[in-house]
């Protein structure tokens, strides 16, 4: 393990059992007692760049004061360009920020945003309320403008510190709130969070000695056969996962200790956004509650789900929360495909400058699109079994699709990862245009605009038009019934003279 590693695995160390006691503070304690903490994990391993951190919320709360209408954009184009100079402090002549002030200002940037978000929804509630005379329907929403000790409280929270989850200034605000925190669940989630990270922990450092990342920048690397090339991306994304699942599942651990994001079930909690559903304990029955709002990764669906979207779902869950929220509804585009590009765009220039993340996030919308063609054009053709077999093939390729993009998230460098994928013959990019071209073939030429609402038309026809052929109908077999009838009468009259 890297000293960086090593420091990281303490503080969460260290975390956990420090929640517990918070458990006993009382709300002003308490919201006191982790903004010190926080602020000292800061100060003792950013040093002098724990300024970056505290000029990025001094700017966000200057924001919100001046234009709360304005927060949302003003805030996301504040921090993401501060962003910007903080990766390139170098070129002012400036010393280079650590790697933990790194962590502290990537988790520090999606807070303020959403604490812009949150304030500005406030404000509009509030008009409405007085305009209508009626009690906001907003779910999670805040109660009252938040000052700056509160916003400074909540930006350097011991919680997740380095480590995330992300989670919004609201569920700080109930955690520190919590009428009775002692009883709420703590020791048997924390447990259950807690009794895999050895696990990961060990597979980590056992695979990660064998088959090192840095092999892959070698001379040898490259003159070894395809296949072994190819099988390689596939353990560096192993290690590469159970690096994270051991960190996030501490991390999760520790806001468990803490109560942090501890809600009841019934208020059916997203991971990072908190409750949706209003709530109100009841006191005839024990309630029951989770830890869905910080839980930050789904390690059985992250490599057993299907599709390469899902995959997104259940990894980074919370940080995918505030993309979605925050980034995919105001993408310039409508297409799915590049909503989920923009989006992706974002990501990638969230986690850094380096053209490796780029090269990677960059990949993902044209995997969805590749999934998406064989779906509508394949599978929906497919029988039961069918389907299940299409199914197996496509989570293969999934995996392998996030094997491969895997490389340039850890490579960093353009040339490292163009040589790499040059050395597998850029296989999942060629596969996936493959599927888009051959769902593209048997799914058919696309209709224009117009010959689809010529055919929604004559679709709306049809109905009427059977139905006055019917009524024809009916009016002919009447009339030949009568003209029978008669014929009959006259027939008789005459047998009968």
């Amino acid at each position: 393990m890297s000293p960086e590693e090593l420091v990281y695995l303490g503080v969460l160390a260290a975390s956990i059992p420090v929640g517990f006691l918070f458990r006993f503070l009382s709300p002003p304690v308490k919201q006191g007692a982790g903004l010190l903490l926080g602020l000292s994990i800061t100060i003792a391993t950013c040093h002098i760049h724990t300024l970056h951190s505290l000029v990025t919320v001094i700017g966000t709360w200057i924001i919100i004061r001046s234009s709360w209408r304005h927060a949302p954009a003003l805030s996301l184009s504040w921090t993401f360009l501060y962003l910007l100079f903080f990766r390139l402090v170098t070129w002012f002549n400036l010393p280079p920020p650590t790697p933990y002030a790194n962590a502290v200002q990537l988790l520090l940037t999606l807070k303020m945003v959403s604490l812009a978000n949150e304030v500005s929804s406030f404000h509009i509630e509030k008009k409405k309320d007085v305009s209508t005379f009626a009690k906001s329907s907003v779910v999670g929403g805040l109660s009252q403008e938040p000052s700056l000790y509160d916003i400074v409280s909540y930006s350097y929270c011991y919680v997740g510190i380095m480590t995330g989850p992300f989670f919004r200034f609201q569920t700080f605000i109930d955690w520190l709130k919590q009428p009775n925190p002692q009883a709420l669940p703590g020791s048997v989630p924390c447990l259950q969070r807690l009794k895999l990270v050895p696990v990961f922990g060990a597979l980590f450092l056992a695979v990660n000695s064998v088959f090192p990342l840095a092999y892959v920048r070698t001379e040898e690397f490259l003159d070894q056969n395809f296949f072994f090339r190819f099988f390689y991306m596939i353990l560096v994304f192993f290690v590469f996962r159970m690096r994270f699942y051991a960190a996030w599942c501490g991390a999760e651990a520790s806001c468990i200790s803490a109560g942090l994001g501890c809600y009841p079930e019934k208020a059916m909690s997203k991971p990072g956004g908190g409750p949706t559903v209003s709530y109100s304990p009841d006191p005839s029955t024990e309630e029951k509650y989770d830890y869905r709002t910080i839980q930050n990764i789904d390690c059985y669906n992250t490599d057993f789900c299907v599709k390469v979207r899902h995959g997104l779902r259940y990894w980074n869950m919370t940080v995918q929360w505030w993309l979605h929220h925050y980034i995919y509804p105001n993408a310039p585009f409508k297409s799915y495909t590049l909503r989920a590009g923009w989006t992706m765009f974002i990501s990638a220039y969230w986690h850094g400058l380096h053209a490796g993340y780029y090269l990677s996030f960059l990949t993902i919308p044209l995997c969805i699109a590749a999934e998406s063609a064989m779906e509508a054009s394949v599978r929906a053709r497919l029988g039961p079994k069918g389907q299940s077999v299409f199914d197996w093939i496509h989570w293969f390729l999934k995996m392998r699709a996030y094997d491969y993009m895997c490389m340039g998230f850890v490579l960093l460098k353009a040339s490292d990862t163009i040589n790499y994928w040059t050395s597998i013959y850029f296989i999942m990019h060629v596969i996936a245009v493959f599927c888009i071209v051959v769902g593209r073939i048997l799914k058919g030429p696309k209709k224009s605009r117009r010959d689809m609402r010529t055919e929604r038309a004559r679709k709306k026809q049809k109905p009427v038009i059977r139905k006055r052929t019917e009524c024809r109908c009916m009016v002919l077999l009447k009339e030949m019934y009568i003209l029978l009838f008669k014929q009959h009468r006259i027939i008789m009259s005459l047998l009968s003279s």
